[in-house]
């Protein structure tokens, strides 16, 4: 399995209005040292995602330069959004709301139990005041539709005292904009895989929201590129629930574009390997995994998301069936090391 790409306009996300808040294309670079040690013979890639330049950068930034195109065309004064207590989205979400003159709230939801003053306060939930945002709480980790209705909440009392709200949701929406972001990245690693002479055989991600995840496959598949199989890593949920919604992810993906269709049931790849015990807790393999991409590559991977998610993608590169090269999309979370430091710290 595997595909030679060719660099295409990136016209895919022409119609939507987009921010401009990261510093793109990110690098792509090999994992040689790391790659050898997972007792790899081929080198498994990396898309430095964790580069995107905004308070620590990752792959929300993506996401979010289509939200804030939207909310700016609406002419909003204030972002609300939810998210996990050490949320790299909501981090950035409020980093992108300070760079373009808007207001914040962001509530973070009690997601991962067990954890210390450390995690409660440091790392993003630091940035998120240092950045100016206003901090709610919401006391339900699994509720999805919960935390939503939490949030209208604060978007209606802010709209009675006038302000014009913008909402980003965080169960599955009708317009999931920021899977265009990752449309947009995969436009950038046709291109970059052409320019250093690739042939991209599989592409890993972290799955958890599905965002990134769907708007990977689905650039992929618009773009023609039909034999590279992207896997998803699963972070929150188990790969049956997950899988599902992946799909209706991307069918929603597949409508903004104007691709309806180029997504099969039979794309959808997902691996809950790595996921036990659950979201936000670290296990053996992603404890070994972050010390060490640390180790030798310098690289920094964070407990919840990209820890898992490489461990899974140091395994798929070692198949049988892979015949070209394994991308691993980094998608940031280091600050979220720093709310984990108790953990890590016992690591070593």
């Amino acid at each position: 399995m595997s595909s030679t790409l060719q660099s295409t306009a990136p016209s895919l996300t022409a119609d939507y209005p987009r921010a401009s808040l990261g510093h793109f294309p990110t690098p792509l670079e090999a994992l040689t040292r790391l790659s050898t040690e997972a007792g790899s013979q081929k080198p498994l890639w990396v898309k430095r995602d964790d580069c995107t330049g905004l308070a620590f950068g990752g792959n929300k930034v993506r996401q979010l330069e289509f939200y804030f195109g939207d909310a700016l065309a609406q002419g909003a004064t204030l972002a609300l959004i939810t998210g996990a207590v050490q949320s790299n989205f909501v981090r950035t979400a409020a980093a992108s709301a300070a760079k373009l003159g808007l207001k914040c709230l962001v509530q973070l939801e009690e997601r991962v139990a067990g954890k210390n003053e450390t995690y409660s306060t440091s790392g993003n939930v630091l940035l998120n005041h240092l950045l100016g945002a206003r901090v709610e709480y919401f006391p339900v980790g699994e509720d999805e539709h919960g935390a939503d209705a939490a949030l209208e909440q604060h978007a209606a009392h802010a709209r009675a005292a006038g302000e014009v709200p913008y909402v980003i949701h965080l169960s599955e929406h009708p317009r999931p904009l920021g899977t265009l972001g990752y449309v947009v990245a995969v436009e950038e690693l046709v291109s970059q895989a052409a320019s250093m002479g690739l042939e991209l055989s599989q592409v890993v991600v972290a799955s958890g929201s599905a965002v990134t995840h769907a708007g990977v496959l689905v650039g992929l598949r618009a773009l023609g590129c039909d034999d590279v199989r992207v896997v998803g890593a699963c972070v929150r949920r188990e790969a049956d629930a997950q899988r599902a919604r992946v799909m209706r992810v991307a069918q929603r993906t597949e409508e903004l574009i104007g691709h309806s269709g180029v997504v099969r049931e039979c794309d959808v790849v997902v691996d809950d390997t790595f996921l036990d015990p659950g979201y936000g807790h670290m296990n053996a393999p992603t404890r070994a995994t972050l010390l060490s991409a640390a180790r030798t590559e310098a690289l920094l991977v964070d407990p919840v998301y990209t820890a898992k998610s490489l461990a899974c993608a140091l395994e798929w590169v070692k198949r049988d069936d892979v015949s070209g090269d394994t991308v691993f999309m980094h998608t940031g979370g280091t600050p979220a090391l720093f709310g984990y430091a108790t953990d890590l710290w016992e690591m070593m």
